[in-house]
């Protein structure tokens, strides 16, 4: 076995296939006589034969057959490693871009594959990608529709999951029902359009009351006034996931059911670069499905993480 090559292995592989030296050679842009030579080769360091031939026809044997899947099992996991250590080299510089979340150990996780750039324009979810599909990013960390990734030719891995949760006056802090809520829709489609589309959804699947603002309330102070004046608790947008509320309001979790927003790592279909899908890896690694598979986890139909998209 110490004189097995690799590529020796490729040529058993195409003869395989092929069976038939000619054509396999020509596939392999070597000669045929190259070829056969490395087969026999091959036969010999392995101590089986693995074509029966003659001049009309080629076969394999019966422990060609056997260890054909395990040799194609090498050779991947060989490409494998391959792709994986021309990711190590740590110089493509990778443009990342933003809404307003982040993996907080993004640069722990990267720092060995790659330079990452966190983008200083922090823009709405359809404007990531949206700069993904121009160029301007290598990658973004928004919120995405399927829709979003044909009509504009990207990919989504799914890398973090909010679970949205009611803002309400008083000092109940038990469990609403979805239903029981109201969401807030801006008239500021250039602000908030990805997140109107997804409170809209929501509001017609659960059946929450959409509430119609104009004054950019979705989040921050005047969220937490528009909370005061209603009599139902009110969605919480991602914006404001982390914080702090006034001593006057309380947070009540969302059942009936639990409402998840998704973030995705948004890249180019056509992306090629080993930095940027190193990046890609690093990030996904180990994420799971962040709970938003449970029975009781609601997705709008499009979003490209759900079990129906």
């Amino acid at each position: 076995m110490a004189g097995v090559e690799l590529r020796q292995l490729r040529y058993f592989v195409a003869v395989a296939e092929e069976l038939n030296f000619g054509r396999a050679a020509e596939r392999l842009l070597i000669a045929g006589p190259s070829l056969s030579q490395q087969i026999k080769a091959l036969e010999r360091d392995l101590g089986v034969r693995l074509f029966d031939r003659d001049r009309r026809s080629v076969s394999l044997t019966s422990a060609g057959a056997a260890l054909l899947p395990h040799t194609r099992a090498l050779l991947e996991r060989a490409d494998d490693l391959r792709l994986r250590a021309g990711r190590l080299s740590g110089s493509q510089a990778v443009r990342v871009g933003y809404v307003n979340w982040l993996p907080p150990n993004l640069t722990s996780r990267t720092e060995a594959v790659a330079q990452v750039h966190v983008d200083a324009w922090v823009a709405p979810s359809h404007t990531q990608a949206a700069r993904v599909a121009d160029g301007s990013l290598d990658l973004a960390v928004c919120w995405v529709r399927t829709g979003d990734l044909k009509r504009l030719g990207l990919r989504a891995e799914l890398i973090g999951a909010d679970r949205l949760f009611a803002v309400a006056k008083g000092v109940d802090t038990g469990d609403v029902l979805a239903r029981d809520t109201d969401v807030l829709i801006d008239d500021d489609v250039t602000a908030w359009a990805s997140w109107n589309e997804y409170a809209e959804e929501s509001a017609r699947a659960t059946g929450s009351r959409a509430v119609p603002i104009s004054d950019g309330g979705v989040t921050g102070p005047a969220f937490f006034d528009h909370v005061r004046r209603s009599r139902r608790p009110v969605l919480n947008c991602p914006k404001g996931q982390t914080a702090s509320l006034p001593p006057d309001l309380v947070r009540r979790e969302v059942v009936a059911p639990r409402i998840y927003w998704t973030w995705s790592l948004v890249r180019r279909e056509s992306e090629d670069r080993a930095g940027v899908l190193a990046v890609v890896d690093a990030l996904r690694e180990g994420v799971g499905d962040l709970g938003i598979h449970a029975p009781d986890a609601w997705l709008p139909e499009d979003d490209p993480h759900a079990r129906s998209a």
